[in-house]
């Protein structure tokens, strides 16, 4: 996933997680700063096998309704983790830094859905001290409007 992806599937348009997903990935993927520190555009769906230095994982997504009478939405709180290896969790804790000052109140283009608030609402730092892994959460939360009824 961390190549921007082409034009959005069918899934995308009818889903708000993949359709903000796929938002979250170009934005962060079009961040010079980003990707210097990462290396280049190193954000994944999953750890990748042998992954070595700064990457970036999509973590737990939670999607509810969030309807009015007129709009069919949805809020979702969803997280980024930020993986150094070997050693310190200074660049993972940088990145986490550029990567709440690319989201925080970012106003992203959604297939098929219109974002209408992202906000940072927790950044966790941790450290596995046998794996020599840090690893900073930065935790997001967003309400989305569908344009169509998929």
């Amino acid at each position: 996933m961390s190549e921007a992806p082409g034009d959005p599937t069918p899934a995308e348009l009818a889903s708000p997680v993949l359709a903000l997903r796929r938002a979250i990935l170009v934005h962060l993927a079009a961040d010079a700063d980003l990707t210097a520190i990462l290396g280049g555009a190193r954000i994944h769906d999953a750890v990748p096998r042998g992954a070595s230095g700064v990457f970036v994982v999509f973590g737990e997504t939670r999607c509810r309704d969030w309807s009015t009478m007129t709009d069919r939405g949805h809020e979702q709180d969803i997280s980024l983790t930020v993986w150094s290896r070997p050693g310190g969790a200074r660049p993972a804790l940088a990145a986490a830094a550029c990567i709440e000052r690319l989201l925080h109140d970012a106003s992203l283009p959604l297939a098929g859905h219109r974002l209408v608030n992202l906000r940072v609402t927790a950044t966790e730092v941790r450290r596995d001290e046998r794996a020599d892994l840090a690893r900073v959460t930065v935790r997001l939360r967003a309400v989305t409007e569908c344009l169509a009824t998929p």
